[in-house]
């Protein structure tokens, strides 16, 4: 594994590409570390493991698809935005009710 995770959006497949091919060319330049790559040729999802620190660079919507975010966030977190969203969802059909 590795000591951090960063996880980050592009708006486009080319733009995933393209950040995640500057990551590494910065990487490069200021530490001289080479990283390893994977994913940068369809730009949907660029994992990015420089030993370290693994970085995702996703499009936003294999992103929500995923949700890295939620498998790596501690259960007390987790929980809670579980919660917010159970809560949140029943208010929607709440008001949805009361219109009808």
């Amino acid at each position: 594994m590795a000591d951090h995770m960063v996880i980050a959006s592009g708006r486009s497949s080319r733009q995933v590409a393209a950040i995640a091919e500057k990551l590494v060319q910065r990487l490069k330049e200021q530490t001289g570390r080479s990283a390893r790559i994977e994913g940068k040729e369809t730009g949907d999802w660029v994992l990015i493991d420089t030993d370290d620190v693994i970085v995702h660079v996703f499009r936003p919507e294999v992103r929500e698809f995923y949700q890295l975010e939620k498998m790596w966030m501690p259960a007390d977190a987790l929980r809670s935005a579980t919660l917010d969203r159970l809560r949140a969802d029943h208010a929607a059909e709440e008001a949805r009710r009361n219109q009808i």
